[in-house]
C-alpha cells in the first residue's frame, strides 16, 4: 500500500511544497549559474526511469562547456566552475529534480537515475534497480554516494527495491540531510565526478 499509493502522494506534495519554499534559493542559484555558464543555468539529460522509461532529468549546471584546441570538452575537473563547486558541495545541483518528482518521473527517494548508455551493460541483478522510480537520494547515497564502488552502489539499489518502506524512506531522508551538511562522498577519490561504469 505504501509503495503503490502513499509514496507517490507524499512525493507530489513534498516536491510541490519544496519548490515553493525553496524558490528564493532556486532563483538566486539560477541567476548565479546563468552568469557563470553564459546563460545556461540548467543541465538537461535523458535518463532511464522505472521500467526503463526514459525521461529528461533537470539539474543545475555546475560545469561550463569549455573545449580544447581540437574542439573536445575539457576534463570535468577543468570545467567545474567556482559557483558550480559550491552548488555541488551543498547538493543544490539536485534541487531542480523536485520538478521531475512533481511530474511523476522520479521519487524523492530511490535508486539514482544513471546514464542511458549504461542500460545495455547491466546484469539482470543490476537492472532490478529499475523496478521502482529513481530518486533524488537513495540508500547508496547515504552509504557512500560517489565514494563507493559501482558494485556496492548496485547492491544498495537492489536492497532498497527489496525492502522499500515508509520507515526506510524516513531514515534515508534524515541521513541525506546529515550527508549534505558534512559534504560526504560527493566525488570519487581524486576525481571531480564518479568514474564511468564499464559493465564489470
Amino acid at each position: 500500500m505504501y509503495k503503490i499509493f502513499f509514496k507517490p502522494v507524499a512525493d507530489f506534495f513534498a516536491s510541490l511544497i519544496g519548490l515553493i519554499l525553496l524558490s528564493p534559493i532556486f532563483t538566486l542559484v539560477t541567476i548565479m549559474l546563468s552568469i557563470a555558464n553564459n546563460g545556461k543555468p540548467f543541465f538537461v539529460q535523458l535518463r532511464p526511469g522505472k521500467n526503463l522509461k526514459v525521461f529528461k532529468i533537470v539539474k543545475f549546471k555546475t560545469m561550463n562547456d569549455k573545449k580544447d584546441a581540437s574542439g573536445n570538452l575539457l576534463s570535468d575537473a577543468a570545467r567545474l566552475t567556482k559557483i558550480g563547486t559550491f552548488v555541488r558541495k551543498t547538493s543544490l545541483d539536485e534541487m531542480p529534480q523536485l520538478w521531475n518528482v512533481l511530474k511523476g518521473d522520479m521519487s524523492l527517494i530511490g535508486p539514482r537515475p544513471l546514464l542511458t548508455h549504461y542500460v545495455h551493460l547491466y546484469s539482470d541483478f543490476q537492472n532490478r534497480r529499475h523496478e521502482v522510480k529513481p530518486g533524488i537520494t537513495g540508500l547508496a547515497q547515504v552509504n557512500g554516494r560517489n565514494a563507493i564502488s559501482w558494485d556496492e552502489k548496485f547492491k544498495f539499489d537492489v536492497q532498497y527495491v527489496d525492502t522499500i518502506s515508509f520507515a526506510l524512506d524516513v531514515k534515508i531522508f534524515f541521513k541525506t540531510i546529515l550527508k549534505v551538511i558534512k559534504s560526504d562522498g560527493i566525488s570519487a577519490a581524486n576525481e571531480a565526478t564518479i568514474e564511468p561504469f564499464n559493465g564489470k
